[in-house]
């Protein structure tokens, strides 16, 4: 049996692993605010359960029953955030509080049938991918707005950050996923963006807000 605590490690390790596959314990320390002891004391628990691989001084590596364990609580997390927009209407600067209670529910069953009544949808309102059944996880490669040069269109198709504050900045400029974003120019001081987009035709972005923003 796998604590909430538990649950909430392996989110994160999930979560901070896409790509090396390996994880720092003062990463993982830094990401959850939680001081390095108690962290080394987290994992020490999660390797008695096969979850993890630790060792002192070394990057922390989810197991594969880890991994697995870990790719379903992101499922359960994200298929809640969609529910909550897509069947009950709250916003996507709303649901990610509410996910993080409902995701530690452990009936299959209730998920499964939230998956169905979605339609099976692959990425989450955030536009970031849902782990299939088994906790596999495929991320589609996206270019940031940084990287779009002047003249080119394109759309938006998900974002870096989903912090409230940062989905309220761009729920004021009207910016949301499917959103078709013209470059018009690009400062050479700071790589701030001109853009213009449906109702929008001279909206300055900063290089911050750029970044964090991934077109296709």
């Amino acid at each position: 049996m796998v604590s909430y605590t538990e649950e909430n490690y392996l989110k994160s390790l999930f979560l901070l692993s896409q790509g090396s596959g390996e994880v720092g314990v003062n990463e993982l320390s830094q990401h959850l605010g939680i001081k390095m002891p108690t962290v080394n004391s987290m994992m020490k628990k999660l390797r008695e359960k096969k979850l993890v691989v630790y060792e002192a001084y070394k990057p922390l590596k989810l197991t594969a029953r880890g991994k697995k364990e870990a790719g379903l609580i992101v499922r359960k997390h994200r298929l809640t955030e969609m529910f909550l927009v897509d069947i009950m209407g709250f916003t996507w600067d709303k649901v990610h509080e509410i996910a993080e209670q409902i995701e530690h529910i452990a009936s299959p069953e209730f998920f499964d049938r939230m998956d169905s009544m979605l339609g099976h949808p692959t990425v989450d309102p955030h536009g970031s991918p849902i782990p299939d059944k088994n906790g596999n996880l495929v991320w589609k490669q996206y270019r940031s707005l940084l990287e779009v040069t002047a003249g080119e269109t394109v759309k938006l198709c998900a974002v870096i950050n989903s912090s409230d504050e940062f989905l309220r900045f761009l729920n004021a400029r009207n910016l949301q996923l499917g959103t078709k974003i013209k470059v018009v120019s690009v400062e050479s001081f700071d790589q701030s963006m001109r853009v213009s987009y449906t109702g929008h035709s001279d909206e300055m972005l900063s290089k911050i807000v750029c970044e964090k923003l991934l077109v296709e």
